[in-house]
């Protein structure tokens, strides 16, 4: 036991910490936070660069790598479509389809990666609420939490779970099975399910919003047009010209070369000026149809296309958008489509558009070509979903669907009968994806999601350093002195409620690679089963259901269900502790 901290500790603690605020004030993108804290390491000397790098090599880095290639390719066969029969019956019974809706994300989402899965529901559940009359807002929640459910019930369900694995064989222990988390998970899902059926639908908002994402909530949305220079409007007042009673939006700003000027309804307009509209985005689609009012362009480029296709595209937190304006990534050019408005649900923009710091999950209505979601819809590390303003029919392989969905099955079956490690089955599984034609190599280099490789295979490394300068040992004595008050399932309880606090904060991989470390020497220190507390780390840091940052697919949900941070804590705290007294539950029958 270390009784006392040299040093390396206190460094290693203080980049911790360090590491811990630019995470919570999203000061740079996860990996990179998490790589300029392992350069530190090295630079200090506390890290070799063998054990700085180990991670890379982490067969748990491969397999969620080669994973996110077998999803993918289950993906673009269209083997997954069958899911709308499943989830949307013909009744508009919102009980039912809570219940349909998460049992069949949670079964996806044991096995598959559960952000394309949430990708592909989206639009259906769109469809589906324009039909029935249903608000959106009452299932974009469920959707979330059901992938969530859905991840804690095998190990190949998140990255988390595996990262967790990766860290025990790291330490010389055996890692867990491919269900040994379903003692918890499957139970948790069940009654998660029926508490949303029977009442946690009641708590969610019921936003009248069964058409586009975009089209309520007057203050969320700022977009900008420009008077063209043979407008009509040119010389009118703004409110002889109509522009101030528009009923579901207002003008907020009219900027004039550099100047802001008054938008009083005797203000008169000239060429040039630039009008800042707040409110729904159907507001900017029938403004545009008018003669004299054009798009305002971030950047200055050629376009001879005077009318391109609408989508919608939510900001992922890897994003080089993120924390950055349009005008400063200069979006025309880089992702070639036009910024026209942007949804940020709960908040007032009173910037200029091409002037706003844009944040995670923002949702973008970019005006681009027709192939400008097949080309960044494979790119999570930009966006976490594009989806056209008109959907049409996606283009799918169906021939090679039952080839895919075989693939995926063998992997699975084969690492279930304990045939072949995870990591091989997931290899061969996205070997044979790209041999057979169910996914294209250039496609399959796109489903990877790179940086939550290297957020990983950088947890590895800031994990190894709290463990060699006693950091963790230190951690886990202060918890296990707490034993002989609350006795081990209370230091359990412990570590799950911290490690779920951190997740909520920061991202759910880092917050399981700075707890398993404390938890694994816990274990050694009480002398309990290692897979307990490691059981613990895995299920807390996907318990995310308080807030929207916590998780992806919580923010990939929040415009679309035009929610507030407000409505995850108030639907989300009975799902929060129903998992959490599950886990404990099942920790003590299971492994204690």
């Amino acid at each position: 036991m270390v009784t006392e901290l040299g040093w390396e500790a206190w460094v290693t603690l203080s980049i911790v910490i360090l590491m811990l605020v630019a995470l919570i004030k999203e000061v740079a993108r996860p990996h990179l936070i998490l790589l300029g804290c392992l350069g530190l390491l090295l630079l200090f000397g506390i890290l070799s660069p063998e054990e700085a790098f180990l991670g890379l090599s982490n067969k748990a880095v491969v397999a969620i790598g080669a994973l996110f290639v077998v999803a993918t390719g289950v993906q673009n066969t269209g083997a997954l479509q069958f899911t709308e029969k499943l989830l949307f019956p013909r009744s508009s019974n919102l009980p039912a389809v809570t219940t349909r809706l998460m049992l069949t994300t949670a079964s996806l989402s044991a096995f598959l990666n559960n952000t394309p899965i949430v990708a592909m529901l989206i639009p259906q559940i769109r469809a589906w609420c324009d039909k029935s009359g249903v608000p959106a807002s009452k299932l974009m929640i469920p959707l979330s939490f059901g992938a969530i459910l859905g991840g804690m019930c095998t190990l190949i369900g998140t990255s988390t779970n595996l990262l967790v694995v990766g860290v025990m064989e790291a330490a010389g222990y055996s890692g867990l099975g491919l269900f040994d988390l379903a003692w918890i998970g499957v139970p948790a899902a069940l009654a998660a399910t029926a508490y949303f059926a029977l009442v946690g639908h009641r708590l969610l908002p019921d936003h009248d919003q069964t058409g586009q994402w975009f089209d309520e909530g007057l203050r969320d949305c700022i977009f900008e047009l420009r008077v063209a220079d043979d407008s009509p409007f040119i010389g009118q007042a703004l409110e002889q010209a109509g522009l101030r009673d528009l009923k579901d939006a207002y003008l907020a700003h009219l900027r004039r070369n550099k100047e802001l000027l008054p938008v009083s309804p005797g203000t008169h307009l000239h060429a040039g000026d630039v009008l800042t509209f707040i409110g729904s985005i159907s507001v900017l689609e029938r403004l545009l149809e008018q003669p004299g009012l054009s798009r305002v362009r971030q950047c200055p480029v050629d376009d001879d296309q005077s009318w391109m296709p609408l989508y919608e595209a939510v900001v992922s937190a890897s994003s080089n958008l993120v924390g950055k304006s349009l005008k400063e990534v200069c979006f025309r050019e880089r992702y070639q489509g036009v910024v026209l408005g942007i949804y940020r649900r709960a908040t007032t923009i009173d910037e200029p558009l091409g002037r706003v710091p844009i944040k995670a999950g923002d949702l973008l209505l970019v005006e681009a070509d027709s192939e400008f979601d097949r080309r960044w819809n494979q790119d999570r590390d930009e966006f976490y979903l594009v989806a056209p303003r008109q959907p049409r029919t996606p283009r799918f392989q169906t021939a090679k669907a039952p080839l895919a969905l075989a693939i995926l099955l063998g992997v699975v079956m084969l690492a279930a009968f304990e045939v072949a490690d995870i990591v091989t089955t997931a290899f061969i599984g996205a070997l044979a994806m790209i041999v057979t034609g169910c996914l294209r190599g250039r496609d399959a280099r796109r489903a990877v999601d790179v940086p939550i490789l290297i957020v990983i295979a950088a947890a590895l490394g800031l994990g190894q350093a709290i463990e060699s300068t006693g950091l963790a040992a230190v951690a886990a004595h202060w918890v296990t002195q707490q034993a002989e008050l609350v006795g081990p399932i209370g230091v359990v309880a412990m570590l799950y409620l911290a490690t779920s606090l951190l997740t909520e904060l920061i991202t759910n991989n880092a917050a399981a690679a700075l707890m398993v470390g404390v938890g694994l020497a816990a274990a050694q220190e009480l002398g309990l089963p290692p897979e307990a507390f490691a059981v613990t780390v895995a299920i807390a840091a996907s318990a995310s259901f308080l807030t929207p940052i916590g998780y992806q697919t919580n923010l990939m949900v929040m415009g679309a269900g035009g929610y507030r941070y407000t409505d995850y804590t108030r639907a989300g705290f009975g799902v929060y502790l129903i998992v959490a007294v599950t886990a404990l539950l099942m920790i003590k029958l299971i492994w204690l």
